[in-house]
């Protein structure tokens, strides 16, 4: 069983560093993008940071940091946004899926609307390796509402997914994330 729950120690939180930082180091090797103006697995490290994780059997499969109506300067409405979400590396697209299926069940059950998410674009939207990444994403019934500045100031792909309850999740995913508060407007600090 799969089991989404807040990282609450500071060993939890270390993990979720670790694995941050072995994303970025796959990313690298691999000439993917790595965010370059903010210190993710130090955002992680954090007590203050409100972050999730992914389990399957007590092994951390992805992390992020769900937030609830931060203002992105783009979509319409209040939303459930997944802020750094990070795989573990050499998974299967199960774990996007997953995440997919679990976001769109949480933001339906905090009665939100849509899910929000970014994902690095150096380059043109049909580029590769992105273009491959968005076919995925999109797959997994994620939509794709153009690019531009991210949150951290880096151009993004800019993605929206519909919250849908979905009867029966629970059975494959334990939730234990709390209800994100409101985000607090970080703009003026980056």
């Amino acid at each position: 069983m799969y089991e989404m729950r807040m990282l609450r120690t500071a060993a939890e939180r270390e993990e979720a560093a670790a694995l941050v930082q072995d994303r970025q180091r796959w990313l690298t090797m691999h000439g993917l993008p790595v965010p370059a103006r903010a210190d993710i697995p130090a955002l992680f490290r954090e007590a203050q940071t409100m972050s999730a994780g992914l389990y399957e059997d007590g092994k951390l499969l992805a992390c992020m940091i769900p937030e609830r109506d931060p203002d992105l300067g783009w979509g319409q409405g209040p939303c459930l946004f997944l802020q750094s979400v990070h795989t573990l590396p050499g998974q299967s697209d199960d774990i996007t899926r997953l995440i997919t299926l679990w976001a769109s069940d949480f933001a339906a059950r905090l009665d939100l609307q849509v899910v929000r998410a970014e994902t690095l674009a150096r380059h043109t939207l049909e580029a590769e390796p992105l273009a491959a990444l968005l076919r995925r994403l999109t797959d997994n019934g994620w939509d794709v509402c153009g690019s531009g500045p991210g949150r951290d100031g880096d151009r993004v792909a800019r993605l929206e997914l519909p919250a849908e309850h979905r009867a029966g999740l629970r059975a494959l995913i334990s939730c234990q994330v709390h209800a994100p508060q409101p985000a607090p407007d970080d703009r003026s600090n980056a």
